[in-house]
């Protein structure tokens, strides 16, 4: 087969973190596949066909873009952020599970990118700089027990915490009760990072503590990095540092 699937990640939103590595393997794609704004950040060029599609058909695109593959084209799949972090990378490998055994000998790459978290806590400094772990909590794939039964073990271990999607305006009331979860296993002067739209032009951060942290602070666009206990704040003129040491007392 002289056709490949690349299952990239476009970053947060600057093209400034897009890899050189994703730059070059778009310049040779001959079809682009995604959700519409993802694909929208590519631009158009002769030889290059985009296919958007809205954000709930991850399997059908999957299929599409494999197909693709299999009839010659060299075809990009786009994430945002990085593909494997809540993104296309698993539902392709679903389809290549799913459907004909041809499907599995095509040449098939992911090519990371650097997702929401890394860029909101690299702009903070280091709040992940220790153990830390990340939930997604939409219950659009999984249910809110599940998620609520994650919160609290994470809490409890004392890691530091990414949570993406937050708070959508069909399902306001997670990013409440997730909030609640947090007051009922944390110290109210946990550190929280709320970082919207990381790398844009409307960027936006806010550090708060738990006691004063309201779910109006974050949105589908936010990404909310969540300290553990030894989580600092470096206080000095302009916007603080927060970071999280790495020595661990026993």
């Amino acid at each position: 087969m002289s056709g490949w699937l690349r299952i990239v990640g476009l970053g947060p939103g600057s093209e400034a973190l897009v890899t050189p590595e994703v730059t070059a393997v778009l310049e040779e794609a001959t079809d682009v596949v995604g959700y519409i704004p993802y694909v929208a950040r590519v631009a158009e060029r002769p030889g290059l066909t985009l296919h958007a599609s809205d954000n709930r058909v991850e399997i059908d695109r999957s299929r599409h873009a494999l197909e693709l593959a299999a009839d010659g084209h060299r075809v990009v799949v786009v994430s945002s952020g990085d593909p494997g972090v809540f993104a296309m990378a698993s539902a392709v490998f679903e389809a290549v599970e799913a459907g004909p055994r041809a499907w599995r000998d095509l040449d098939i790459q992911v090519l990371p990118g650097i997702t929401a978290m890394l860029a909101a806590a690299a702009r903070a400094g280091a709040p992940l700089g220790h153990d830390f772990c990340c939930i997604n909590l939409s219950d659009n794939l999984k249910p809110w027990p599940l998620i609520e039964r994650r919160l609290r073990l994470a809490a409890q271990a004392d890691f530091a915490m990414a949570f993406y999607n937050p708070r959508s305006k069909s399902r306001p009331e997670g990013f409440e009760k997730t909030l609640q979860i947090l007051r009922e296993e944390c110290e109210p002067e946990r550190l929280i990072l709320f970082a919207r739209a990381v790398s844009r032009p409307d960027e936006a951060l806010r550090i708060a503590q738990l006691a004063e942290a309201t779910p109006e602070m974050a949105d589908m666009q936010t990404v909310v990095l969540v300290g553990s206990s030894r989580t600092r704040v470096i206080e000095r003129d302009g916007t603080p540092i927060v970071y999280t040491p790495r020595f661990t007392p026993e």
